[in-house]
């Protein structure tokens, strides 16, 4: 199984879906970059396979990152595979 996910701006809230083959997950991930470059303000869709039922949808100009992942057995002890991460920026102490 194939994760496809998605970050969005300004949300630590992480969008995914599962496709059963690499070539499916990969074509949804060039599909999406795609869109991204476009520039333009278009709806994405995207269904799950493994949960016939899941369909998420965003706004193009909302999502700040896409990855592609195969799920395996060495997810992370919070139960997530490595993956996005955050980078803050530290205090500036010489602002006092």
């Amino acid at each position: 199984m194939f994760t496809v996910e998605l970050a969005l701006k300004q949300t630590a809230v992480l969008l995914s879906v599962q496709k059963k083959s690499e070539e499916e997950a990969k074509a949804l991930y060039e599909s999406i970059v795609k869109t991204l470059n476009g520039g333009t303000s278009v709806l994405i869709q995207v269904e799950c396979d493994q949960q016939p039922h899941k369909q998420i949808s965003a706004l193009a100009s909302e999502v700040a990152a896409v990855q592609i992942y195969e799920k395996t057995g060495t997810a992370t002890a919070s139960g997530r595979p490595p993956g996005f991460f955050a980078l803050t920026a530290e205090p500036d102490s010489s602002a006092s």
